[in-house]
This record gives structure tokens, sequence and C-alpha cells, in this order.
């Protein structure tokens, strides 16, 4: 499993998403509650998952009760196959959106990303739950999804939306640095040493983690997780940022996630594709480089055989 892409799918915050009921449970109150059938799925194969699925429908009512919403059906979809999520009806009359996350490593820390950026240019938090990893969200109207547009202006978008979310919280803070994700990644990576189609380029990618991620004077807060999924089209603003993952680190960093999800310019052009994008973003290319060789090369997955690895292979000389 390509764990940045599996493990955290995008939760879209507007409307492009459809209702879709899969598998109903019954809740304390005698209620129907529905789990949509992406999120059953990704339950099911791993252990904590499936002790987070059989609190749900509890803790989905008890935050009905205490934020006094009236609850849509939930979205259902590969996007949001790591949360539960539905439209809520505030008692003012506005909309919102209810998130229960499916906890896991790389989006610990997004209740506190979203209080730091405060809107600036992500979705409001309008009320969060640590214990339970639930938020309540400014809801994004019409919700259209920035890869709606061709991908050299879903560039543009991106680059402009990371440019201000970089920023450096003022100490002491709680964030993690992005050299704790790279040793994750390392760890889970070694594990699966046997799988490796080409050991030399692995082991180049896993020296390139270390090294890039080493905390550095020019540090700032990062999404790690923009694409064109996580933006979307909104009435505060044109586009707003969903889903961020926040850790410290290298602002080159950033510009990866976008590039991965533009696979066929990637893969026909590597190089030019990472130098134009990292100049709309006014960061260093060869930076960018490394990063996405690093990840192209040495981040975990289930199929090592995949496309990451001739593009690994195409940029590392």
């Amino acid at each position: 499993m390509d764990r940045k892409h599996s493990f955290e799918p995008s939760v879209r915050t507007g409307e492009s998403l459809t209702p879709y009921s899969s598998a109903q449970e019954t809740d304390d109150r005698g209620m129907a509650f529905v789990i949509p059938q992406a999120l059953a799925a990704i339950c099911q194969g791993r252990s904590d998952g499936q002790e987070w699925l059989s609190r749900l429908p509890e803790t989905v009512r008890r935050l009905e009760d205490e934020w006094a919403l009236i609850l849509g059906a939930p979205f259902d979809g590969a996007e949001v196959s790591c949360s539960w999520v539905a439209t809520a009806a505030l008692p003012n009359g506005e909309q919102a959106v209810l998130k229960v996350g499916l906890p896991h490593f790389e989006g610990e820390q997004e209740i506190e990303g979203l209080r730091f950026w405060n809107g600036d240019p992500t979705v409001q938090l309008l009320e969060a739950d640590l214990a339970t990893n639930a938020m309540l969200l400014e809801r994004c109207k019409p919700g259209t999804a920035l890869r709606s547009l061709p991908e050299p202006e879903q560039d543009a978008v991106i680059a402009k939306l990371l440019r201000r979310l970089w920023r450096v919280p003022s100490a002491p803070h709680g964030f993690r640095h992005l050299s704790a994700m790279a040793v994750n990644w390392r760890e889970h990576t070694l594990a699966d040493r046997e799988s490796w189609p080409d050991a030399g380029l692995v082991s180049e990618g896993l020296r390139l983690f270390a090294e890039l991620a080493a905390p550095a004077a020019g540090d700032v807060l990062l999404a790690t997780d923009l694409h064109a999924g996580n933006v979307l089209r909104a009435k505060r603003e044109p586009w707003l940022v969903i889903d961020p993952k926040p850790f410290i680190g290298d602002p080159a960093y950033d510009a990866t996630q976008h590039l991965f999800n533009c696979e066929e310019r990637l893969r026909n052009d590597p190089r030019g594709t990472i130098e134009r994008f990292a100049d709309l973003l006014e960061v260093d290319r060869e930076r960018v480089r490394l990063w996405t060789l690093a990840r192209a090369a040495a981040e975990p997955r289930d199929d090592w055989a995949n496309w990451k690895m001739d593009v690994a292979r195409a940029i590392s000389r």
C-alpha cells in the first residue's frame, strides 16, 4: 500500500461527493448508523481500525448532541475512506461538515494545524474534539475540487496556497518535525526490504530522507499533503485548503505531493515538471528534485514495481 495515498485520502468538505449507504449498524438508541463502504473496507485491514469503527456510532451521536447538529448521510468513496464525513446543519441554519478521522500517524496534528492557520488559507475549524479526532468544519460551496482545472492551472493555485501556508509558529509549539515522518517511513521501508526492486536506489532514497529532513534554519510549517483533491472552490475565498497534515520542515518537500498527483506529466517529463513547479513555488529546484527522488525511490508502498521507481531512475542521474 502506498501509505501517503492510501492511509490519508482527502476529505472534501463541499458538495462534490455523493452520500451512499453501504452498511448499517444500530446505535445505543436503536437508530440506524450508516458506515460507508470504503471506510468499512479500510478498517477491516487494520486492528486499530476495527476498534475505532466499533466506537464510531457512539462518537458521532455524542457530537451530534453536544454540538446541536442535524446530520446528513455520510459521504462515500475513495476520497473519504479514512474518515466518517457528513454534512451538518447548525442551530443557526448554517451548513458545516462533521469529520471524524481514523487515527493515523501523519494526520495526528490536523486539528492543531487548522487552529494555527485559522482559515488562512484553510477551511475554518468551528469545533474540535481532540480525544476522538473529530472536527466540525466550514463547508465549502460549491466545493468543486481544484482537480477540475487543467494541471498547469492547478500548479499556479497550489503554489500560491503553499506560499501562504508556510509560516514559522511561535515557540513553544507542539508541531512534529518532518524528520519524524522520515524515520517512520524508513522503518516501514526497511521492514519490506525483500520486496525492493533496486536495493541501491532505495538505499539512496533512504539516505536522502535522513539528509533532507534534518532540521534547518529555513524550516516552516508544512501542509505535506497538498494536492488538487485537497483544494476546494469556496465563497469566502476562491480556493481553500482541506486536510492539512502539518509538520515543521523544508518548504521544498511540500512540492512533492502535488507532483506525484500529476502522474502523466511527472512520468513523461520529470525534470521539466519538477523545475517548473519549483519556480512557481520560488524554492530551490535541486531540493525539489532530491525530495521527489527520495519519495519515489524509498517511500513505503505495497507495489514496489510501480511507476514511481521509473521516475526515481529518471531523476537520479
